[in-house]
C-alpha cells in the first residue's frame, strides 16, 4: 500500500499562533510594568506620610513648646533658691563645662527671685582650664551681687578641679560621707617601647622641631623632656593651691599641712577638720536652715525636649541617608 502523502501546513495557519503568543507576552509585560508602578506610587505615599508625620510631630512640640518656657517662669517668680547642678566630668562640650555652667550662674544671679546660688556638686573633676573659668566667674558674680551668697554642697565627690570651683564659694558644705579635695594635678599615658622591640616594629617620627614629639608613647622618654613636663604639672599645680588658698582663706586650718595639697582625698568629717569645708549638711538643709528658703528652682542648663528631639532625629536621618547612599561605617559588635 503507497504511503498517504500528507501536505505541510499553510503559512496562513501558523500565523494566528504567532499573534496569540505576542499577545500573551505584551499582556505579561503590562501586567509586570503596572505592578512596578504600583509599587513605585506606594512608595512615594509611604514617604509623603512620613515626612507628614514628622511635620505633625514637630508641629506639636513647636506649640508646646511656648508653655514649657510659661512653666519654668513660673517656677521661678517668688523668691527662692537657685539651684546649679554641676555633675560629671567638668570637659569642654560635657554638661558641666565651663560655657554651661557659667550660663546657670549668670542666670541665677540675676534673677529677681534669687534669695541665694546653690552648687550641687557630685564630679571627680576635670580640665583645670574648664574650672579655672568657672573659679574666676563666680568670684566675678560675687562682686557683682554682694547680697547674693553663694554655696557648694558636695554630695558624693568633689574632687580636683570640682573642688577647685567650691573653693570659690562663700561657703562649702558636704556629707560625712563624701570625698572631698584631691587637689593635685595628673597625667597618664603608657608606653609601649617594649612592645615594640618584641613584635620586630619599628616607630618613624617626622617632625620639625627637637621635641615636637616628646609626648609619643612609641618612643623611649628623654630626662630632660620627662623634667620639662613635670615642670608644667608642678606650675598647674601652684595655681590651683594659690586658688585654694584665695578661696578658702583663714578657714583652712592648717595651710601647711604636709599633705594637704599632695592630691589625697578625705571624708567630709575630715575635710572639716581641715578647713576644707564649712559644715556637714545636703543641699535640702542647706537652702532651709542657711539660706532660709527652702523653695530650690533649678537653673542649670539643659537641652530641651525639642533639641534632644531633633538631635535624635537628624542622626536617624543621617544613618538612613548614608545607608541609602551606600555609605557604612565600622560597627562595634
Amino acid at each position: 500500500m503507497a504511503d498517504e502523502w500528507k501536505a505541510p501546513e499553510s503559512q496562513e495557519s501558523q500565523e494566528p499562533d504567532d499573534r496569540e503568543e505576542r499577545k500573551g507576552w505584551k499582556l505579561l509585560e503590562k501586567t509586570l510594568l503596572a505592578g512596578v508602578q504600583e509599587q513605585r506610587r506606594a512608595r512615594r505615599w509611604g514617604i509623603f506620610f512620613k515626612l507628614l508625620t514628622f511635620v505633625y510631630l514637630f508641629g506639636i512640640l513647636a506649640l508646646f513648646l511656648p508653655f514649657m518656657d510659661v512653666d519654668k517662669a513660673a517656677s521661678r517668680s517668688g523668691s527662692h533658691t537657685a539651684l546649679i547642678e554641676v555633675r560629671g566630668m567638668i570637659a569642654d562640650q560635657e554638661p558641666a563645662s565651663a560655657d554651661n555652667l557659667i550660663s546657670s550662674l549668670r542666670e541665677a544671679f540675676k534673677d529677681s527671685g534669687t534669695r541665694a546660688v546653690l552648687m550641687r556638686i557630685n564630679s571627680p573633676g576635670g580640665s583645670p582650664v574648664q574650672s579655672g573659668y568657672v573659679y574666676d566667674e563666680i568670684r566675678r558674680l560675687r562682686a557683682e551681687y554682694p547680697a547674693i551668697k553663694l554655696y557648694a554642697v558636695i554630695t558624693d565627690l568633689g574632687a580636683s578641679g570640682a573642688y577647685y570651683i567650691a573653693s570659690a564659694a562663700d561657703q562649702i558644705y558636704a556629707d560625712k560621707s563624701s570625698l572631698v579635695g584631691s587637689i593635685g594635678v595628673t597625667a597618664a599615658g603608657y608606653g609601649f617601647v617594649g612592645a615594640m622591640e618584641k613584635l620586630g616594629v619599628e616607630r618613624r617620627t617626622y617632625t620639625a622641631g627637637e621635641h615636637k614629639a616628646f609626648l609619643d608613647p612609641f618612643q623611649p622618654q628623654k630626662p630632660d623632656e620627662t623634667a620639662f613636663w613635670q615642670g608644667v604639672l608642678e606650675t598647674t599645680h601652684r595655681q590651683f593651691i594659690a586658688s585654694v588658698k584665695q578661696g578658702r582663706g583663714e578657714r583652712l586650718k592648717d595651710k601647711e599641712h604636709p599633705e594637704l595639697f599632695s592630691g589625697l582625698v578625705w571624708s567630709g568629717e575630715q575635710a572639716l577638720d581641715l578647713g576644707l569645708v564649712d559644715g556637714l549638711g545636703s543641699a535640702g538643709y542647706v537652702a532651709r536652715e542657711v539660706v532660709g528658703e527652702k523653695n530650690l528652682v533649678d537653673f542649670t542648663v539643659q537641652e530641651s525636649p525639642f533639641d534632644r528631639f531633633s538631635k535624635r532625629l537628624g542622626a536617624s536621618v543621617a544613618e538612613r541617608l548614608a545607608m541609602w547612599m551606600g555609605f557604612q561605617g565600622p560597627a562595634l559588635r
